[in-house]
């Protein structure tokens, strides 16, 4: 009977799920019944514990992937926002008040610039009033202000100061236009129009590019982490402006200028100050058609009553 038992078991103990226990032979049948329901029991809780865990780990993955896509949908939504609202500046552009048909078809990209307001117009300029801001300025390789060379290289320095090498990172946004000037000496305090300007030294054969920072921050503007990038306050000033299409080169802007000065000899109220030299914005970027290009020259002028 003994042997009969323990046979018994033996093939319980290989095979958990099958009982062959001879119930008739054994002294205690009831007791190995209940102990194999209760191993069928624990392998049943066992493999739901598994089931639940398999479960649980395919949830925590689909619930992971979805979180990480609705995260890169927000980011793309984000990204795809904040391209359409700088598209935008450009593709719809403002327009400054107009003269004649060639001033009629220039347009500006809707940035942050100097703000102005125009005293009087005449067929051939107008008078301006200039506020005080802010720019970040420098000096520049290269003969002329028009120079490749030497107008990329400077406006990569200022680009990266803008777009965040300065001491806190900050990224700032980009301004219109882009101005270059002539200055009379290296001493000169400069005096500019607009976000970027080149000034050119007579004694040193040297120009200076310069952004103007954006209203926004004021004074209280990050500091450049590149020394060749100076911080200069341009204070309020009187400027006589001419507008034209195209593209800038030097021999334009000579012929621009003398034009200018011919014409501002027979304003009754503004003259042009002694020793100052032209400046030049060019307010849009190299993609823009030249017929709707706007460039500007100008000169700083005083009331003839002063």
């Amino acid at each position: 009977m003994m042997s009969s038992i323990g046979s018994s078991l033996s093939i319980l103990s290989s095979s958990q799920m099958k009982f062959s226990v001879d119930l008739h032979s054994s002294p205690n049948p009831n007791r190995i019944v209940c102990s194999g329901v209760r191993t069928a029991r624990v392998m049943g809780i066992d493999r739901a514990t598994r089931q639940s865990r398999d479960l649980s780990a395919t949830e925590a993955r689909v619930s992971l992937v979805l979180a990480l896509a609705s995260q890169a949908s927000s980011v793309s939504q984000r990204l795809l926002a904040d391209l359409a609202a700088e598209t935008a500046k450009y593709v719809f552009p403002k327009r400054f008040n107009s003269s004649n048909l060639e001033e009629a078809l220039m347009s500006v990209p809707d940035l942050d610039t100097m703000k102005f307001k125009v005293l009087s117009r005449t067929d051939k300029y107008e008078i301006r009033e200039v506020e005080p801001y802010f720019v970040a300025e420098t000096t520049m390789p290269g003969d002329t202000g028009f120079d490749f060379y030497g107008a990329s290289k400077s406006f990569n320095v200022l680009a990266e100061y803008l777009f965040g090498k300065n001491t806190i990172k900050e990224k700032m946004e980009m301004t219109t236009p882009v101005v270059t000037r002539k200055v009379q000496s290296v001493g000169e305090k400069m005096e500019m129009t607009t976000p970027v300007i080149t000034s050119k030294a007579k004694d040193q054969t040297q120009w200076r590019m310069s952004f103007v920072m954006p209203s926004k921050y004021g004074s209280n503007l990050p500091l450049p982490k590149d020394p060749s990038v100076k911080i200069q306050e341009v204070p309020r000033k009187i400027v006589a402006v001419v507008a034209f299409s195209g593209y800038v080169t030097d021999e334009e802007i000579e012929r621009r200028e003398q034009e200018l000065r011919r014409a501002l000899q027979n304003d009754k109220k503004f003259r042009v100050r002694d020793g100052v030299s032209v400046e030049v914005a060019q307010y849009n970027p190299p993609f823009t058609l030249p017929f709707t290009r706007r460039n500007e020259v100008s000169l700083e002028v005083e009331s003839k009553e002063d």
